[in-house]
């Protein structure tokens, strides 16, 4: 049998770092029950130390999911630790992963503090967290620039304080494969007790390089990777967990090693994690992308009917490429809706499952065939629209060849409908200008992305939309058949983000 690699998914932490792409309890806890249909090892549900928010989403997660192990993220603080532990008590397999800079950098730039005395931080913050759970990570942050003699040594006092598994992490990107490949191999070789923990690898893709290092490390014996559904995280993301998977899947002649994902669902979590976060997931995008298995060229398209193999070193399928369509229309009842749902793994309850059924009975008025993909964007609209400053109500549009757009719009702001009628470049800008003039947000628009759900002219369209005001950014999602209001939903949707709690502060590794 294969040796196994853990898969470390750190989409709800490290991937909700992405600039915009924060997402609430419903949100995280949707995208935590389909990693667990996707069997990841290890769910890192969060930082719980970040806000009361974080801390709770922790705690539901932890509390409800059962086939992966939760972990909360911790600095190496006393406080940072007891609240993961008290975070993650609900757990059946709980995890603290405790961090501090190792790097020459980091030590005199941020941390102003000596080799030694970071060694001691590190040793007492595996000992606490070792008294809420035997489940103990220690990650060394920046362990790609740090000296090799240093970081022999703390790992090897973190492994003696307790520490099950060690991270080394390529924090910004910087190594290269084979040189990543070798520091986890001479940390294995010069570490006396490196046989009592597991080593795990944590990287960045700042060169692109996020998955051939950690490959490169899987080469020289790390046995648990951190990554992400679609590479989504900080800067340029981290190392898509769908790559790492397929590549050792299917190589597994050159690697000897495989994981215990349920390949099939790739597909479906990318998907829900790209709705969610609202970064699209391009087309050329391994595995997952669009024209991942798609085939124009001639001499491909005959290379493929005649053999798959010619060109295909993987089947669509194995990897959750089907069409899922959903048979139902506007006479099905609420049965069958819910049964669809929770298939997709979505549980809504009360009056959030009746408001996402009367949407659903609406769109189904507006479409031929309902797909998965339609139902995933109805429950996020709703989701998004939970406690809600300004709120949709009506929406008019007037663009005629040669005349000036117009649109006039009514919002709901704090409980109290205002209107305002203006005109625009075009129907969308006109739109826009509408409910600046409403809400009296002064917002700088970054991104205006359309794309199409499904296919066929009554597709809906879900529209992204990046707004930043004084430094923060966040991201706006809205879908609709009629893109003008998929466009407007998104906008009220960013504004309500942004006019909301203020993000919570989340550590880089």
């Amino acid at each position: 049998m294969a040796d196994r690699v853990q898969i470390f998914d750190t989409t709800l932490r490290d991937g909700e770092q992405s600039p915009g792409a924060s997402m609430n309890a419903d949100e995280k806890m949707q995208i935590a029950r389909a990693l667990e249909r996707l069997h990841v090892d290890v769910i890192e549900a969060g930082f719980p130390s970040a806000s009361e928010g974080d801390f709770a989403s922790v705690k539901a997660i932890a509390d409800e999911i059962r086939d992966c192990q939760i972990c909360g993220l911790a600095r190496a603080r006393e406080a940072d630790i007891d609240g993961a532990g008290e975070a993650l008590a609900g757990a059946g397999d709980p995890r603290i992963h405790t961090f501090i800079a190792t790097s020459d950098i980091h030590l005199r730039a941020k941390l102003k503090m000596s080799q030694d005395e970071v060694q001691e931080m590190a040793v007492a913050a595996v000992k606490r967290a070792r008294g809420h759970t035997d489940n103990v990570e220690f990650s060394a942050e920046d362990a790609g620039r740090t000296d090799n003699d240093f970081l022999c040594r703390i790992v090897e006092a973190a492994i003696d304080a307790g520490a099950t598994t060690i991270n080394i992490p390529d924090t910004v990107g910087f190594a290269m494969p084979g040189e990543f490949g070798e520091r986890i191999r001479m940390l294995r070789e010069r570490v006396p007790n490196s046989d009592k923990a597991t080593f795990s690898v944590h990287c960045h893709n700042d060169l692109g390089l996020a998955v051939a290092n950690s490959l490169g490390a899987v080469a020289n014996g790390a046995r648990q990777v951190e990554c992400t559904v679609n590479g989504l995280g900080e800067r340029a993301g981290n190392a898509a967990m769908e790559e790492v998977v397929m590549a050792l899947r299917t190589r597994s002649d050159h690697f000897g090693v495989d994981t215990r994902i349920e390949t099939t669902e790739i597909v479906p979590t990318s998907r829900l994690v790209a709705t969610v976060s609202g970064f699209a997931v391009q087309n050329n995008k391994a595995i997952v992308g669009a024209n991942a298995f798609a085939h124009e060229s001639g001499i491909h398209q005959d290379g493929v009917l005649k053999e798959r193999q010619t060109y295909e070193i993987m089947t669509a399928e194995s990897v959750g490429w089907k069409r899922n369509r959903m048979v139902l229309g506007k006479l099905s009842g609420r049965n069958a809706f819910r049964t669809r749902l929770e298939e997709l793994g979505v549980h809504l309850d009360g009056d959030e499952f009746e408001a996402t059924f009367e949407r659903f009975k609406a769109l189904a008025d507006k479409k031929r065939e309902i797909f998965d993909e339609d139902l995933l964007a109805l429950v996020n609209d709703e989701i998004t629209r939970a406690s809600e400053r300004y709120k949709l109500v009506d929406l008019n549009v007037c663009s005629e060849t040669d005349q000036i757009p117009e649109a006039r719009v009514r919002l709901e702001v704090d409980g109290h409908q205002d209107s305002a009628t203006v005109a625009g470049d075009g129907p969308v800008d006109a739109a826009f200008k509408a409910v600046e003039t409403i809400t009296e947000v002064d917002a700088e628009l970054k991104l205006y992305s359309v794309n199409a759900i499904t296919g066929g002219t009554d597709a809906q369209g879900e529209v992204t939309v990046r707004l930043e005001r004084g430094g923060r950014i966040v991201n706006g999602q809205g879908a609709d058949t009629d893109i003008v209001a998929a466009s407007v939903k998104a906008y009220v949707n960013a504004l309500n983000k942004l006019m909301g709690e203020p993000p919570a502060e989340h550590p880089q590794l």
